[in-house]
């Protein structure tokens, strides 16, 4: 019975796991369907920047029987995931959500939201700028034939076209979550905004050297993403040094707090010893008072016994056995 109740939560979550996967799968297979019904549309729109540098006579060509139709199936998937993104963050997020604290989840939120928003700003810088820029390089190596010379002239082959414009959205979109990742690791406090400063002259070289690795082997596309990266790690110092001041006024509150405790423990301490020392004073009060009367019954008891003879004499118990045991009897 122990270990089937300590099993219970693990087989809550996995299945709630696996609810959640489901809605984000069906959600893929629902928007791939629609994508793939207007593919060519979505296919036409990522030619685009080629066709208005290359004119309405050119043409794109496929050698193999099953070429087109293996990149519309890509085209499809690749429009699918982008516009799925949004279920499966929010899915996550619905799945992650419950176990964090009520400031963790105000700490996470924004960047589930700046996630996609800055892929799609990567997205499109490589669509509306890098990529015109590129075609136009690669275009000026065409030559028109004549005389003993052969045209150069290119004849684009549609999957390896919907290949290079895949990679190149995908490396601008990816790293466009820079901020995002190193404002994370400022926040978990892996890194600083002190240590990004000092490595910014090796973040450049990485960067551009990443952005070698990336894009295609020209100089537009290499500075075009060489350069936001650089901007982009420095935003990421700007959100750091922010996250470190909150996460430093949070840890002076929490300080503060505990002073105010501790202060109210002291407060309390001292009271405690005030009723102590106003508790004994009572006692000594009350032995006083017993000794009085202790004073007063033996005043009386000699009094008494003095009484019986001619002058009364105030001069204490007599030294006889019988003043004796009025003397332990009154005590």
């Amino acid at each position: 019975m122990q270990s089937h109740d300590k099993q219970m939560p693990i087989m809550e979550h996995l299945i709630e796991l696996r609810n959640r996967l489901t809605w984000a799968v069906l959600a893929l297979f629902i928007t791939f369907g629609v994508c793939y019904y207007f593919v060519e549309d979505i296919y036409g729109f990522l030619v685009q920047p080629l066709a208005e540098i290359m004119g309405p006579d050119r043409r794109m060509i496929y050698t193999a029987l099953t070429e087109v139709f293996f990149t519309y199936v890509k085209v499809s998937f690749f429009a699918a995931c982008f516009v799925s993104a949004p279920v499966f963050l929010g899915q996550f997020w619905a799945f992650v959500a419950p176990g964090l604290y009520k400031n963790e989840r105000s700490a996470f939120m924004p960047f589930i939201f700046a996630t996609p928003i800055l892929f799609l700003m990567g997205g499109a810088l490589v669509y509306y700028l890098i990529m015109p820029l590129a075609w136009k390089f690669f275009l000026s190596f065409e030559q028109a034939g004549g005389g003993s010379n052969l045209a150069i002239q290119l004849e684009a082959k549609v999957g390896e076209y919907l290949s290079l414009v895949m990679k190149l959205i995908f490396a601008f979109g990816l790293c466009f979550q820079l901020p995002v990742l190193l404002t994370l690791m400022a926040r978990a406090g892996i890194v600083t905004a002190d240590g990004l400063a000092r490595r910014r002259k090796y973040a450049i070289v990485i960067a551009f050297g990443f952005a070698a690795v990336l894009t295609p082997p020209d100089l537009i596309s290499q500075i075009g993403l060489g350069i936001p990266i650089i901007i982009l790690y420095e935003i990421s110092i700007i959100m750091a040094r922010i996250s470190e001041r909150k996460r430093a006024k949070a840890a002076a509150d929490d300080d503060a707090d505990e002073d105010d405790e501790t202060d109210s423990d002291d407060d309390d301490g001292e009271a405690e010893a005030g009723t102590a020392v106003a508790t004994a004073q009572d006692g000594v009060d009350a032995q006083g008072e017993a000794a009085a009367s202790y004073d007063d019954g033996q005043t009386s008891l000699t009094r008494s016994s003095d009484d019986e003879g001619d002058a009364p004499k105030l001069s204490g118990p007599s030294n006889n056995d019988d003043g004796e045991d009025d003397f332990n009897n009154a005590r």
